[in-house]
């Protein structure tokens, strides 16, 4: 499957943004889907997952749960992030990611799209 992200930009603190990952393919509902982000001098870090199939179930990262969502519409083979009350600190490269397993490890995820640059303002 191939990845590409978007939706990426300049905010100001407190400002909301949605990133989109577009798949190609017709298995992109087998998948379960992740976003990471990764900072300047900093590991790529796990932000939020969501299940295959149905995507009822989600997991978050302390630093973003109750700012940010995830969703998935398989029949447009999308994944979201819609990203409220953005912080300077949520500045990064964002990642989605494809994989096999639900899981908050980067190394679980198989496929990877190209980054999106969020960057908020204080």
């Amino acid at each position: 499957v191939q990845l590409q992200a978007s939706g990426g930009g300049l905010v100001q603190a407190g400002g909301s943004l949605r990133l989109s990952c577009a798949a190609s393919g017709r298995t992109f509902s087998s998948y379960h889907m992740g976003w990471f982000r990764q900072a300047p001098g900093k590991e790529r870090e796990f932000v939020a997952a969501i299940d295959r199939w149905s995507g009822r179930t989600t997991s978050y990262a302390g630093s973003v749960k109750g700012r940010f969502t995830i969703s998935r519409d398989n029949a447009k083979n999308t994944v979201y992030l819609q990203m409220n009350s953005l912080k300077p600190e949520d500045t990064a490269v964002y990642y989605c990611a494809a994989g096999g397993i639900y899981s908050p490890r980067v190394y679980e995820y198989s496929y990877w799209g190209q980054g999106t640059l969020v960057t908020v303002s204080s």
